[in-house]
C-alpha cells in the first residue's frame, strides 16, 4: 500500500496521511490514532526517497560510534540504546545509519556527513570529561544530542543523561549502612564522564561518613566480565581485602560473581555486590527477588528520549537546547547483606 491508496481507503488528502504520520501538531489525536492504525493493518511503508526530496531533508540520523577497541562494537548497553532510538526514527519515517569510527578520524567522519547531506542529525556517544565533539557539531552546524553530559563544557547543548553521582552515592551508603567500610569500586573508564561521575558519587558517600577512600580498592576499565573477574580474583586475594563491591555494569558484575564462587565465598553472605543495571534486554536482573542489589535506570528509555528531542531539534532549529536528567531507582536482591568479618 502507497500514501495514495493509504489517503483513499481513509478519505483523508495525502497531507493529511503524511502529517498524521510524521507527528505534526495540527493533526488531531484521533486522526493520528486512525492513520496509524490504518496504516499498519495495511503494511504501509513510506517512501523515503519521497519524503526527501519534498521535505529537502535526508530522513537519517546518525549514529558514530567512537571506538578504541573491539569491545566498543558490542556493547550491549549502546545497542539497547539503539534499539529505543529506532522506535521513535521508525514512527516518524527516520532511517538509522552507524559508523564506526577510530579516534584519529572521527572528526573527518562528522565533517563528511556533513558536508554530503547524508543525514539531518547526530547522537553523540560516549561523553569525556571534555568533549571536543561539541564544538565541532556547532562549527559544521549539524543538530546533535549528546547521550551522556560533558562536565568541563559552559556553553549549552542537548543532552540526556542518568544522575549518575547520586545513584552511585545512593549505593555506597548503602553498603556503608549494612556495616561495610572496605568497598571496591569497579568502574568504568575514568576519561568518560560517566564513570567520572560515578567516582564522584562513591567518594562523596565515604567522605562524608569520615571513611578512607583506599585507592588500591578502585579500577577502571572496559566494562567487561574479564575485567570484573580479574579485578575482583586479585582484590579478594589481598590481605586486606573488601567485603563490598560497586560494580558499573551488569556485565562487570557477572565476572565479580565468577570470582567470587572461586574463592570460596558466597555472593550476599561473605561478600555484597551492588550493581548499575541498565535494565539491558540480555541480562534480566528482575523477579520477585532480583539477584544483584541495584541502581537502576533504563538506557532503552533514554535512547527513546534522545531520539525524540533530536527529532524536535531538527523541526524546529531555533529551539532552546533542551536538557533531561533521569534518576535511577534503588532495588534490593540477593547480592547483599550485612558486612561480615573473620
Amino acid at each position: 500500500m502507497n500514501l495514495k491508496q493509504l489517503s483513499e481507503h481513509l478519505g483523508l488528502s495525502q497531507t493529511t496521511v503524511s502529517r498524521a504520520l510524521n507527528g505534526y501538531p495540527e493533526v488531531s489525536e484521533s486522526t493520528r490514532k486512525r492513520v496509524q492504525l490504518a496504516a499498519a493493518e495495511g503494511n504501509y511503508r513510506p517512501n523515503l526517497r519521497a519524503m526527501s526530496l519534498a521535505t529537502g531533508k535526508a530522513m537519517t540520523i546518525g549514529h558514530v560510534i567512537p571506538v578504541a577497541d573491539q569491545h566498543d562494537v558490542v556493547n550491549p548497553i549502546f545497542a539497547e540504546f539503539v534499539a529505543g532510538a529506532s522506535q521513535v526514527y521508525k514512527q516518524h519515517g527516520y532511517e538509522l545509519t552507524l559508523t564506526i569510527a577510530e579516534t584519529r578520524n572521527e572528526e573527518s567522519i562528522y565533517r563528511s556527513i556533513a558536508a554530503r547531506g547524508a543525514v539531518d542529525g547526530v547522537i553523540v556517544h560516549s561523553p569525556k570529561r571534555t568533549e571536543p565533539r561539541l564544538a565541532l557539531l556547532r562549527e559544521i552546524g549539524l543538530p546533535f544530542v549528546v547521550h551522556g553530559r560533558v562536565s568541563e563544557s559552559d556553553t549549552p547543548y542537548n543532552w540526556i543523561d542518568m544522575n549518575n553521582r547520586r545513584a552511585f552515592k545512593q549505593a555506597t551508603q548503602l553498603l556503608i549502612d549494612l556495616g561495610h567500610t572496605d568497598i571496591a569500586l569497579i568502574n568504568g573508564d575514568e576519561s568518560l564522564n560517566f564513570a567520572w561521575l560515578r567516582r564522584l558519587g562513591f567518594e562523596d558517600a565515604m567522605r562524608e561518613n569520615k571513611l578512607p577512600i583506599k585507592k588500591a580498592l578502585m579500577a577502571s576499565a572496559d566494562l567487561t566480565e574479564t575485567f570484573g573477574y580479574q579485578t575482583a580474583s586479585a582484590l579478594l586475594k589481598c590481605s586486606d581485602c573488601p567485603t563490598a563491591f560497586l560494580a558499573s555494569s551488569y556485565v562487570v558484575a557477572l565476572g565479580i560473581r565468577r570470582a567470587i564462587g572461586q574463592a570460596g565465598l558466597q555472593m550476599g553472605k561473605d561478600i555484597s555486590v551492588i550493581i548499575h543495571d541498565d535494565e539491558l534486554s540480555y541480562f534480566d536482573n528482575d523477579g520477585a527477588i532480583p539477584q544483584f542489589t541495584a541502581t537502576r535506570s533504563s538506557v532503552r528509555e533514554a535512547g527513546i528520549l534522545a531520539a525524540d528531542m533530536l527529532l524536535k531539534q531538527i523541526d524546529d532549529p531555533t529551539l532552546f537546547p533542551q536538557n533531561t536528567l533521569l534518576e535511577s531507582h534503588l532495588t534490593m536482591g540477593l547480592s547483599t547483606g550485612p558486612a561480615k568479618r573473620a
